[in-house]
Protein backbone atom coordinates (compact mmCIF):
# COMPACT_ATOMS: atom_id res chain seq x y z
CA UNK A 1 0.00 0.00 0.00
CA UNK A 2 1.29 3.33 -1.28
CA UNK A 3 1.05 6.31 1.40
CA UNK A 4 -1.70 8.77 1.17
CA UNK A 5 -1.11 12.13 -0.66
CA UNK A 6 -2.32 15.06 0.60
CA UNK A 7 -4.63 17.15 -0.78
CA UNK A 8 -6.01 20.27 -0.08
CA UNK A 9 -9.18 21.05 -2.57
CA UNK A 10 -8.55 25.14 -2.24
CA UNK A 11 -4.44 25.40 -1.54
CA UNK A 12 -3.46 24.94 -5.01
CA UNK A 13 -4.53 28.13 -6.74
CA UNK A 14 -1.26 29.80 -6.61
CA UNK A 15 -0.23 26.87 -8.75
CA UNK A 16 -2.49 27.75 -11.54
CA UNK A 17 -1.57 31.57 -10.92
CA UNK A 18 1.97 30.85 -11.31
CA UNK A 19 2.03 28.72 -14.54
CA UNK A 20 0.12 31.34 -16.08
CA UNK A 21 1.89 34.34 -15.28
CA UNK A 22 -1.32 36.01 -12.94
CA UNK A 23 -0.81 37.94 -10.46
CA UNK A 24 -1.71 36.24 -7.01
CA UNK A 25 -1.99 38.36 -3.94
CA UNK A 26 -3.47 35.57 -1.71
CA UNK A 27 -6.23 32.64 -2.41
CA UNK A 28 -9.28 33.89 -3.41
CA UNK A 29 -12.40 33.32 -2.28
CA UNK A 30 -13.99 30.19 -3.29
CA UNK A 31 -16.50 27.34 -1.41
CA UNK A 32 -17.98 24.21 -2.16
CA UNK A 33 -21.96 23.80 -2.00
CA UNK A 34 -24.72 21.47 -2.81
CA UNK A 35 -27.79 21.55 -3.95
CA UNK A 36 -30.49 18.74 -3.70
CA UNK A 37 -31.90 18.26 -7.46
CA UNK A 38 -34.11 15.31 -6.43
CA UNK A 39 -34.78 13.32 -2.92
CA UNK A 40 -30.79 11.80 -2.27
CA UNK A 41 -29.17 13.16 -4.95
CA UNK A 42 -26.93 16.41 -5.00
CA UNK A 43 -25.68 18.60 -7.32
CA UNK A 44 -22.12 19.81 -6.60
CA UNK A 45 -20.58 22.98 -7.35
CA UNK A 46 -17.87 25.83 -6.70
CA UNK A 47 -19.23 29.47 -6.06
CA UNK A 48 -16.41 32.01 -6.49
CA UNK A 49 -16.01 35.68 -5.10
CA UNK A 50 -18.93 37.08 -3.04
CA UNK A 51 -20.63 38.97 -5.17
CA UNK A 52 -24.02 37.65 -7.02
CA UNK A 53 -22.65 35.36 -9.96
CA UNK A 54 -22.30 36.31 -13.22
CA UNK A 55 -21.43 33.23 -15.20
CA UNK A 56 -21.77 29.57 -14.83
CA UNK A 57 -19.12 27.20 -15.89
CA UNK A 58 -19.74 23.27 -17.29
CA UNK A 59 -16.68 20.82 -17.66
CA UNK A 60 -17.02 18.17 -20.24
CA UNK A 61 -17.24 14.97 -19.49
CA UNK A 62 -14.54 13.05 -17.16
CA UNK A 63 -13.60 16.00 -15.80
CA UNK A 64 -15.13 18.49 -12.94
CA UNK A 65 -15.66 22.08 -11.97
CA UNK A 66 -11.70 22.65 -11.31
CA UNK A 67 -10.99 22.35 -15.01
CA UNK A 68 -12.21 25.86 -15.02
CA UNK A 69 -10.13 27.28 -11.93
CA UNK A 70 -7.48 29.53 -14.18
CA UNK A 71 -10.06 30.84 -16.54
CA UNK A 72 -11.54 32.06 -12.84
CA UNK A 73 -8.71 33.78 -11.75
CA UNK A 74 -8.21 35.26 -15.10
CA UNK A 75 -11.81 37.12 -14.98
CA UNK A 76 -12.00 37.68 -11.01
CA UNK A 77 -15.93 37.67 -11.11
CA UNK A 78 -17.87 36.34 -9.21
CA UNK A 79 -18.89 32.79 -10.86
CA UNK A 80 -20.32 29.70 -10.46
CA UNK A 81 -18.64 26.21 -11.70
CA UNK A 82 -20.93 22.60 -11.43
CA UNK A 83 -19.78 19.66 -11.12
CA UNK A 84 -22.06 17.49 -13.76
CA UNK A 85 -24.09 15.03 -12.47
CA UNK A 86 -21.52 11.85 -11.87
CA UNK A 87 -18.52 14.10 -12.12
CA UNK A 88 -16.64 15.73 -9.32
CA UNK A 89 -18.48 16.21 -5.90
CA UNK A 90 -21.91 15.56 -7.30
CA UNK A 91 -24.05 12.06 -7.02
CA UNK A 92 -24.49 9.99 -9.93
CA UNK A 93 -26.87 10.63 -12.74
CA UNK A 94 -30.67 9.64 -11.90
CA UNK A 95 -32.46 11.11 -15.37
CA UNK A 96 -32.30 8.04 -17.21
CA UNK A 97 -33.04 4.29 -15.62
CA UNK A 98 -29.91 2.50 -17.23
CA UNK A 99 -27.49 4.73 -15.29
CA UNK A 100 -26.38 6.91 -18.73
CA UNK A 101 -25.81 10.58 -19.08
CA UNK A 102 -28.03 12.71 -21.30
CA UNK A 103 -28.03 16.19 -22.13
CA UNK A 104 -31.46 17.03 -20.66
CA UNK A 105 -30.98 14.87 -18.14
CA UNK A 106 -28.14 17.09 -16.87
CA UNK A 107 -29.52 20.04 -18.00
CA UNK A 108 -32.80 19.34 -15.58
CA UNK A 109 -30.52 19.00 -13.04
CA UNK A 110 -27.89 21.61 -13.48
CA UNK A 111 -30.98 24.06 -14.05
CA UNK A 112 -32.30 23.29 -10.32
CA UNK A 113 -28.48 24.21 -9.32
CA UNK A 114 -28.61 27.16 -11.20
CA UNK A 115 -32.05 29.03 -9.77
CA UNK A 116 -31.17 28.54 -6.50
CA UNK A 117 -26.92 29.37 -6.60
CA UNK A 118 -26.88 31.86 -10.21
CA UNK A 119 -30.32 32.81 -11.17
CA UNK A 120 -29.28 36.07 -12.30
CA UNK A 121 -26.18 35.00 -14.44
CA UNK A 122 -25.07 36.70 -17.18
CA UNK A 123 -24.26 33.22 -19.46
CA UNK A 124 -23.76 29.94 -19.51
CA UNK A 125 -20.38 28.37 -20.51
CA UNK A 126 -20.20 25.16 -21.44
CA UNK A 127 -17.39 22.87 -23.13
CA UNK A 128 -18.16 19.06 -24.79
CA UNK A 129 -20.36 17.48 -22.20
CA UNK A 130 -21.09 20.42 -20.70
CA UNK A 131 -21.43 22.22 -24.14
CA UNK A 132 -24.43 19.88 -25.40
CA UNK A 133 -26.10 20.41 -21.84
CA UNK A 134 -25.62 24.20 -22.44
CA UNK A 135 -28.06 23.30 -25.77
CA UNK A 136 -30.16 21.32 -23.68
CA UNK A 137 -30.45 24.09 -21.16
CA UNK A 138 -31.22 26.98 -23.27
CA UNK A 139 -34.22 24.76 -24.24
CA UNK A 140 -35.60 23.89 -21.02
CA UNK A 141 -34.81 26.73 -19.46
CA UNK A 142 -34.20 29.61 -21.45
CA UNK A 143 -34.43 32.20 -18.76
CA UNK A 144 -31.38 31.02 -17.34
CA UNK A 145 -29.27 30.94 -20.22
CA UNK A 146 -29.14 34.74 -21.21
CA UNK A 147 -26.12 33.78 -23.57
CA UNK A 148 -24.67 30.74 -24.82
CA UNK A 149 -20.79 30.11 -24.95
CA UNK A 150 -19.77 26.44 -26.08
CA UNK A 151 -15.99 25.71 -25.67
CA UNK A 152 -15.38 22.92 -29.37
CA UNK A 153 -18.54 21.40 -29.14
CA UNK A 154 -21.08 20.69 -31.22
CA UNK A 155 -24.07 18.61 -31.56
CA UNK A 156 -23.38 14.82 -33.66
CA UNK A 157 -19.95 14.32 -33.16
CA UNK A 158 -18.79 11.05 -34.18
CA UNK A 159 -15.61 9.00 -35.18
CA UNK A 160 -12.08 8.96 -35.58
CA UNK A 161 -11.94 13.01 -34.12
CA UNK A 162 -13.25 11.83 -30.86
CA UNK A 163 -11.73 8.98 -31.08
CA UNK A 164 -8.38 10.20 -28.64
CA UNK A 165 -10.86 10.95 -25.57
CA UNK A 166 -12.83 7.95 -25.59
CA UNK A 167 -8.94 5.95 -25.55
CA UNK A 168 -8.54 7.73 -22.77
CA UNK A 169 -11.82 7.73 -20.92
CA UNK A 170 -12.05 4.35 -21.11
CA UNK A 171 -9.07 3.22 -19.67
CA UNK A 172 -7.85 1.32 -16.40
CA UNK A 173 -10.75 1.17 -14.06
CA UNK A 174 -8.17 1.67 -11.14
CA UNK A 175 -4.27 3.19 -10.76
CA UNK A 176 -1.83 1.20 -8.56
CA UNK A 177 -0.48 4.41 -7.53
CA UNK A 178 -0.36 8.30 -8.47
CA UNK A 179 2.68 7.90 -10.66
CA UNK A 180 0.70 5.24 -12.61
CA UNK A 181 -2.16 7.20 -13.09
CA UNK A 182 -0.07 10.21 -14.03
CA UNK A 183 1.65 8.31 -16.96
CA UNK A 184 -1.42 7.55 -18.36
CA UNK A 185 -2.61 11.50 -18.07
CA UNK A 186 0.55 12.69 -19.77
CA UNK A 187 0.33 9.65 -22.35
CA UNK A 188 -3.15 11.30 -23.54
CA UNK A 189 -1.84 15.32 -23.34
CA UNK A 190 1.63 15.42 -24.34
CA UNK A 191 1.30 19.17 -24.59
CA UNK A 192 0.08 20.09 -21.07
CA UNK A 193 2.64 20.71 -18.46
CA UNK A 194 3.03 17.59 -15.92
CA UNK A 195 2.65 20.30 -13.22
CA UNK A 196 -0.64 20.81 -14.25
CA UNK A 197 -1.85 17.43 -15.15
CA UNK A 198 -0.88 16.53 -11.97
CA UNK A 199 -3.19 19.18 -10.63
CA UNK A 200 -6.00 18.26 -12.73
CA UNK A 201 -5.35 14.10 -10.98
CA UNK A 202 -5.54 15.83 -7.49
CA UNK A 203 -8.80 17.58 -8.51
CA UNK A 204 -10.59 14.43 -10.51
CA UNK A 205 -9.38 11.13 -8.55
CA UNK A 206 -9.34 10.20 -5.19
CA UNK A 207 -7.09 7.43 -3.02
CA UNK A 208 -8.61 4.21 -2.10
CA UNK A 209 -8.04 2.83 1.48
CA UNK A 210 -5.75 0.42 -0.55
CA UNK A 211 -3.89 2.78 -1.95
CA UNK A 212 -4.68 2.42 -5.92
CA UNK A 213 -6.51 5.10 -7.34
CA UNK A 214 -9.72 6.02 -9.14
CA UNK A 215 -11.42 8.55 -11.58
CA UNK A 216 -14.11 10.12 -9.90
CA UNK A 217 -16.29 10.02 -12.74
CA UNK A 218 -15.28 6.18 -12.66
CA UNK A 219 -17.43 5.70 -9.32
CA UNK A 220 -20.49 5.40 -11.47
CA UNK A 221 -19.07 3.14 -14.55
CA UNK A 222 -21.36 0.72 -15.37
CA UNK A 223 -19.11 -2.38 -15.55
CA UNK A 224 -16.25 -2.18 -17.82
CA UNK A 225 -18.15 0.87 -19.86
CA UNK A 226 -17.29 4.90 -19.34
CA UNK A 227 -20.06 7.09 -19.04
CA UNK A 228 -19.20 10.97 -19.24
CA UNK A 229 -18.01 11.24 -22.42
CA UNK A 230 -21.24 11.68 -24.54
CA UNK A 231 -19.18 12.48 -28.19
CA UNK A 232 -18.17 9.10 -29.65
CA UNK A 233 -21.38 7.67 -30.72
CA UNK A 234 -21.54 4.20 -32.02
CA UNK A 235 -18.99 5.09 -34.64
CA UNK A 236 -15.63 5.17 -32.21
CA UNK A 237 -16.23 2.08 -30.58
CA UNK A 238 -16.66 3.99 -27.02
CA UNK A 239 -20.21 4.74 -24.98
CA UNK A 240 -23.08 4.00 -27.35
CA UNK A 241 -25.26 6.18 -25.85
CA UNK A 242 -23.86 8.83 -27.59
CA UNK A 243 -26.70 9.30 -30.57
CA UNK A 244 -28.99 9.36 -27.81
CA UNK A 245 -26.98 12.01 -26.20
CA UNK A 246 -27.12 14.25 -29.26
CA UNK A 247 -31.04 13.63 -30.18
CA UNK A 248 -32.70 16.56 -30.44
CA UNK A 249 -30.08 19.05 -29.72
CA UNK A 250 -29.37 20.74 -33.21
CA UNK A 251 -33.21 21.31 -33.39
CA UNK A 252 -32.89 23.30 -29.43
CA UNK A 253 -29.28 25.35 -30.47
CA UNK A 254 -31.43 26.57 -33.38
CA UNK A 255 -34.15 27.92 -31.65
CA UNK A 256 -31.83 29.30 -29.67
CA UNK A 257 -32.09 33.66 -29.65
CA UNK A 258 -29.95 34.58 -27.13
CA UNK A 259 -26.33 35.86 -27.79
CA UNK A 260 -24.19 32.90 -29.15
CA UNK A 261 -20.53 32.13 -29.34
CA UNK A 262 -18.51 28.87 -30.30
CA UNK A 263 -15.05 28.81 -29.49
CA UNK A 264 -12.98 26.32 -31.26
CA UNK A 265 -9.65 24.72 -30.50
CA UNK A 266 -7.71 24.68 -33.97
CA UNK A 267 -5.02 21.96 -33.54
CA UNK A 268 -5.61 18.20 -34.47
CA UNK A 269 -6.90 17.21 -30.77
CA UNK A 270 -10.05 19.06 -31.41
CA UNK A 271 -13.34 17.34 -31.92
CA UNK A 272 -14.54 19.69 -34.37
CA UNK A 273 -14.03 19.80 -38.20
CA UNK A 274 -14.70 22.63 -40.99
CA UNK A 275 -17.69 20.52 -41.84
CA UNK A 276 -19.08 21.19 -38.29
CA UNK A 277 -18.68 24.60 -38.18
CA UNK A 278 -20.71 25.10 -41.52
CA UNK A 279 -23.70 23.06 -40.33
CA UNK A 280 -23.29 25.81 -37.11
CA UNK A 281 -23.60 28.92 -39.52
CA UNK A 282 -26.49 27.10 -41.64
CA UNK A 283 -28.52 26.68 -38.67
CA UNK A 284 -27.52 29.06 -36.93
CA UNK A 285 -26.39 32.38 -39.29
CA UNK A 286 -26.68 35.13 -35.81
CA UNK A 287 -23.83 32.91 -34.02
CA UNK A 288 -20.39 33.78 -33.84
CA UNK A 289 -17.15 31.73 -34.19
CA UNK A 290 -13.88 32.21 -32.67
CA UNK A 291 -10.50 29.97 -33.64
CA UNK A 292 -7.96 29.31 -31.38
CA UNK A 293 -4.93 28.60 -32.72
CA UNK A 294 -2.60 27.23 -30.53
CA UNK A 295 -5.64 24.87 -28.48
CA UNK A 296 -7.20 21.67 -28.60
CA UNK A 297 -10.31 20.10 -26.96
CA UNK A 298 -9.77 21.52 -23.84
CA UNK A 299 -9.42 25.61 -24.71
CA UNK A 300 -9.26 26.01 -20.69
CA UNK A 301 -6.55 24.13 -20.05
CA UNK A 302 -4.56 24.98 -22.95
CA UNK A 303 -5.41 28.56 -23.40
CA UNK A 304 -7.30 29.57 -20.68
CA UNK A 305 -6.15 33.05 -20.73
CA UNK A 306 -6.86 33.56 -24.24
CA UNK A 307 -10.45 32.11 -23.40
CA UNK A 308 -11.06 34.70 -20.44
CA UNK A 309 -10.13 37.17 -22.91
CA UNK A 310 -12.91 36.18 -24.92
CA UNK A 311 -15.55 35.79 -22.28
CA UNK A 312 -15.06 38.73 -20.74
CA UNK A 313 -15.33 40.76 -24.51
CA UNK A 314 -18.14 38.56 -25.26
CA UNK A 315 -20.72 38.76 -22.41
CA UNK A 316 -19.45 42.49 -20.78
CA UNK A 317 -17.70 43.78 -23.56
CA UNK A 318 -19.51 47.08 -25.12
Amino acid sequence: MTDPIDYDEFGLFHENAEEHGLVFDGPPVVRRVGVEVAPGRTVSALVWGEGEPELVFLHGGAQNAHTWDTVALALGRPLVAIDLPGHGHSDGPGARPDGHLSAQGNAADVAAAIRQLAPAAKAVIGMSLGGLTTIALAAQAPDLARAVILVDVLPGLKGARSKHIVDFVNGPPTFASFDELLEWTVLFNPTRSPSSLRRGILHNAEQQDDGTWVWRWARHRIGEEAIGVGLSGGDAGGDTSGDALFEGLWDSLESIAVPFLLVRGMRPDSVLGDEDEAELRRRLPSGRVVHVEEAGHSVQGDRPLELAALIEDFVFGS
